[in-house]
């Protein structure tokens, strides 16, 4: 729901903002609060405090594990509180930082300036919404916390529909839609909030002690800090590395949104039910349950993700043309937009599969190995974007991202390989070539199915009309791919059947 949500905010924006300096001011702005709460919040709440937070559970029972939760929330408190005042007051030397090619428009950069100060707040919300959700997810109570983020995007849609109506000049749009921002990240912490008093297990902020325990969970989160952000750490490195060049950002942002959508619903919903229930079975020292789980949660990933970066890759222009080309987002932008998408769309099974096995590091208290594996990443992302940037433009940035992510992979699965802690069976690895030819032939059904409604596309037809044909492209495909899952014995219909009564 976040993300189709997300998707109409965007199409809204695209059409408010375009992709000129506004839209590269916000989208710059905007990305500094989600990198800190992706690295302070998900990236530590994730993958340091779940681990502990079992244990504690296991081990010691509910009233020491609620007082373990609320030595290590008041101690992120006190970090947001600080980060924050030190973020507003030094706030135009931050944003030269990331994005050094808006030094050279002053009014670009002061806009800037406004929006990032206007929404960091929003990480201290998103931070704590972030935590809460972790204790609510190892209670095993997942959806108020999978829930909370589609808060922020009903927000922000009420406030483009008013922008839609009240027609402001497009500096002033941008400065209420930030303004969205902060109120949507209030609406999301008080959510979660409430969700967890409603199961009596609420810690209360306390001056932080520091005893062991909070020391231990420091230990684990420092290397999961950079771990977990790796990729807002590369997207604000292609960021900053963009912004020389004009509207590069709003089309590497619009791009990012299309191939966040898969990865957001696969990747990112294994990662949050992988990582408690891997610790849990691991606590419990059923290791033969967890290489199960594991294996399943690989299967299951790239089965989904395999059809979605075809897709992406062969009809991206369509793609991105139906849902954002209006207004102020013309075809330039759509075409620039879509030539990112495709190679994002290339290293989607990448980002989604790092997802995977990351848990099994974390869910054996090894922050340290995956952060070395996001270090080496980072280095890479770097070289090649520098080396692709000046030939490709922002295409560059994300050929360099995607080939970073593959990098990601290979070292997590080599290291879990000589540990034996990978399993993969003959079954898995037969089942992974019959999605790759599965996904060549769906492939083949959609580039000839684009190819007979190429024209409608190229003409400019009305809206509802390009929606229908991009309906009729993508369903008819997907199904038969599906249906060969069915009939090859794969994935059977009727295990998806028993999923959902269940």
């Amino acid at each position: 729901m976040s993300r189709l949500l997300g998707f109409l905010r965007d199409i809204m924006m695209a059409g408010i903002l375009g992709a000129g300096p506004v839209a590269d001011a916000f989208v710059a702005a905007f990305r500094l609060p989600n990198m800190f709460r992706r690295i302070l919040a998900e990236g530590v709440f994730n993958t340091a405090f779940i681990p502990l937070f079992a244990k504690a559970i296991e081990q010691k029972g509910e009233e020491e594990a609620k007082r373990f939760a609320a030595n290590i929330i008041s101690s992120l408190v006190f970090i947001l509180i600080a980060l924050t005042i030190i973020a507003e007051v030094f706030m135009p030397q931050l944003v030269l930082v990331l994005t050094t090619g808006f030094a050279d428009d002053p009014e670009k950069f002061e806009l800037t300036v406004l929006l990032a100060r206007i929404c960091f707040p929003y990480l201290a919300c998103m931070s704590l919404m972030a935590a809460y959700g972790s204790v609510l997810n190892g209670l095993r109570k997942f959806f108020m916390a999978a829930f909370a983020p589609v808060l922020l995007n009903v927000v922000l849609v009420i406030v483009l529909g008013f922008l839609v109506f009240a027609a402001f000049e497009t500096r002033l749009a941008g400065i209420v839609i930030a303004c969205g921002v902060l109120a949507g990240g209030v609406a999301q912490v008080a959510l979660v909030i409430w969700a967890l008093r409603q199961t009596g297990f609420f810690p209360k902020w306390t001056f932080p002690k520091a005893n062991g325990d909070l020391k231990r969970f420091w230990a684990l989160a420092i290397p999961a800090i950079f771990t977990g952000g790796v990729t807002q750490i590369n997207i604000l490195i292609g960021t900053n590395i963009a912004s020389s060049q004009d509207s590069a950002i709003s089309y590497l942002y619009y791009a990012d949104r299309l191939y966040q959508l898969p990865l957001g619903m696969i990747g990112i919903a294994i990662g949050v039910v992988l990582l408690p229930e891997l610790s849990r079975l691991l606590k419990a020292g059923e290791k033969a349950s967890a290489d199960k789980v594991q294996e399943q949660s690989l299967f299951f990933g790239l089965m989904l993700t395999l059809p979605a970066a075809v897709g992406l890759f062969l009809i991206a222009e369509p793609i991105i043309g139906t849902l954002f080309q209006r207004g102020a987002f013309d075809q330039i932008a759509t075409e620039q937009s879509a030539k990112a998408l495709q190679i994002f769309a290339l290293g989607l099974p990448a980002f989604v599969l790092v997802k995977v096995f990351q848990p099994s590091f974390f869910a054996r208290e090894d922050t340290f190995s995956p952060a070395v594996f996001a270090a080496v990443s980072v280095v890479l992302n770097i070289i090649f974007s520098l080396l692709l940037f000046p030939r490709l433009q922002h295409v560059g940035i994300a050929w360099a991202t995607s080939i970073a992510g593959w990098a990601n992979v290979l070292m997590l699965m080599i290291a879990l390989g000589i540990r034996r802690e990978l399993r993969l069976p003959f079954s898995l690895l037969k089942n992974v070539a019959a999605l790759l030819m599965m996904s060549f032939l769906m492939g083949v059904a959609l580039f000839g199915l684009y190819g007979l409604m190429e024209v409608q596309f190229e003409i400019g037809a009305a809206l509802w009309l390009r929606a229908l044909c991009l309906a009729a492209i993508i369903l008819p495909s997907a199904g038969l791919y599906f249906i060969a899952l069915h009939v090859l014995g794969v994935q059977k219909l009727s295990r998806w059947r028993s999923l959902l009564k269940a």
